[in-house]
C-alpha cells in the first residue's frame, strides 16, 4: 500500500515548473501583513495562469506555474501570474515583494495560516514555524523514473552551491546585515528533516527507507522530508529547493531554465556517477555559498580541487550551452552570465538599496517596486 502511494509518475521532455513564495506588505511602512486569506480570495475571482496558494503565515502567499518545456513560455506565465497578484495587491492598498527574507520583520508578529497542516507543524516545531515567514524558490524538472530522479538528484547535489549563489536574496533579517548572501537556508537547516536524501540508487531502496522512516512513526508523506532536493513521486520530479525567491520573476525564469539545461547534460550524458563523497563536503560547499555568495569556496568531490563558486559556475554554463540551445534558454543563461562575470546578484541590490537610502523600510518598499513593476502605476 505504501509502495503504491509513492509509485513514480513518469514525466519526459525535461519539463519544468516553478514555484514561488512571495511577501505581503503594507503600503505604510512596508512591514509584512497579515492579509494572504482576503489575497488569495481576490485573485480567486480573476482570470489567472497558474495557482495561488497559502503558506505557513498569513504574510505569505505561493504562486504554481504549469508545466512548461521551455523558457519563453515559462516567464510569459511568471509574468502574467505576477500581474494578477500585483493588480489584486494594489486594489487592497497591500504591496508583493520578492527576496528571500523581510528585511526587518519580527517573527513573533507572525500568524499560522489556519490550516491542518499549518496548525500541525506550529504544534510539533513550535517557534521555529513562525521562523519559517522566509521565501524560496522551488524547481521541479520532469524525469522518466524513480530510478532516474535518485540519479539526478545525487548528481545535482554537487551543484547546490550554484543554485544558492545565483538567486541569494537573503542579506537581511530582523533588521540586521546578517553578513550572509543567502541566511534563509539557517532557517531550513535547523529542522530535523532537513538536509540531504539518503545515498540510495534505486528507487526501490528509497521506497524501502521511506517505509522505514513511516513505521517508525518519524513521517507521514514526502512533505515531512525538509531536504534541500527531493524527489516529487506524485508529479514525477525532482525538486530543487534551496533557491532564495528572487526580486524578479525574469531572474526566477532564468534560474529555473539553468537548472533544466544543467539537467538535461546531466541525464543525457551521464556525466558523473553518483558518490558519497560529494556529501562528505555537502555542508561545507553549501555554508559557502549562504555566506559568500560567488566568492565562496567550493570543493569539488570528485576531482579535489578548490575552485570560487563563481569560477565553477561560468565553467558549468561553457559546458551546458549546447543544452540550453535545444531548449531555447541562450539569452536567459547569458544573462545569467553576464551577471556572474560582474558579480551582480539580489543581495548586492538590496545592500546597496540600503546604502543609498539608509532605511529598511525603504529596501522593502523598492523591492515591491520592483517585483510589481507596472501594477503600481494605477494603485
Amino acid at each position: 500500500m505504501m509502495e503504491q502511494m509513492l509509485e513514480f509518475k513518469s514525466s519526459s521532455g525535461f519539463s519544468m515548473g516553478v514555484e514561488l513564495e512571495l511577501q505581503i506588505l503594507n503600503s505604510r511602512d512596508y512591514n509584512l501583513a497579515r492579509d494572504a486569506a482576503d489575497l488569495i480570495g481576490l485573485i480567486e475571482k480573476t482570470r489567472h495562469p497558474g495557482a495561488v496558494k497559502p503558506e505557513i503565515t498569513e504574510s505569505m502567499i505561493e504562486v504554481n506555474t504549469s508545466i512548461h518545456r521551455d523558457h519563453g513560455s515559462l516567464v510569459e506565465e511568471l509574468r502574467r501570474i505576477r500581474d494578477a497578484v500585483a493588480q489584486a495587491a494594489a486594489h487592497m492598498n497591500l504591496r508583493i515583494a520578492g527576496g528571500g527574507s523581510h528585511p526587518f520583520h519580527e517573527w513573533s508578529d507572525r500568524r499560522i495560516y489556519p490550516t491542518e497542516r499549518f496548525e500541525h507543524i506550529l504544534e510539533v516545531y513550535g517557534y521555529l514555524a513562525k521562523q519559517f515567514t522566509i521565501f524560496g524558490q522551488h524547481v521541479h524538472i520532469g524525469v522518466p523514473n524513480g530510478d532516474e530522479a535518485l540519479y539526478l538528484t545525487h548528481i545535482v547535489s554537487r551543484y547546490v552551491p550554484h543554485f544558492i549563489a545565483l538567486s541569494a536574496s537573503s542579506p537581511f533579517q530582523q533588521g540586521e546585515d546578517t553578513s550572509y548572501q543567502s541566511s534563509r537556508l539557517n532557517t531550513v537547516s535547523a529542522f530535523p528533516l532537513s538536509g540531504q536524501v539518503p545515498f540510495v540508487r534505486s528507487w526501490s531502496e528509497f521506497l524501502e527507507y521511506f517505509n522505514k522512516m513511516r513505521g517508525f512513526g518519524i513521517v507521514e508523506s514526502m512533505k515531512d522530508f525538509y531536504w534541500d532536493i527531493r524527489p516529487k513521486p506524485e508529479y514525477g520530479t525532482v525538486e530543487i529547493r534551496v533557491f532564495d525567491t528572487p526580486l524578479t520573476v525574469e531572474r526566477a525564469a532564468a534560474l529555473a531554465a539553468y537548472v533544466q539545461a544543467l539537467a538535461r547534460y546531466i541525464l543525457c550524458g551521464r556525466p558523473l556517477p553518483p558518490s558519497r563523497e560529494v556529501y562528505m563536503v555537502y555542508n561545507y560547499n553549501r555554508f559557502q555559498a549562504c555566506r559568500y555568495g560567488l566568492r565562496g569556496k567550493l570543493v569539488d568531490a570528485y576531482s579535489q580541487r578548490h575552485v570560487t563558486i563563481k569560477e565553477d559556475i561560468l565553467d558549468m554554463l561553457r559546458v551546458i550551452a549546447p543544452h540550453a540551445a535545444e531548449l531555447g534558454a541562450t539569452a536567459a543563461l547569458e544573462q545569467l552570465m553576464a551577471d556572474v562575470v560582474t558579480e551582480r546578484s539580489d543581495a548586492g541590490w538590496l545592500r546597496e538599496a540600503y546604502r543609498s537610502r539608509g532605511s529598511l523600510n525603504d529596501v522593502a518598499r523598492m523591492q515591491s517596486e520592483l517585483w510589481m513593476g507596472n501594477a503600481l502605476m494605477g494603485a
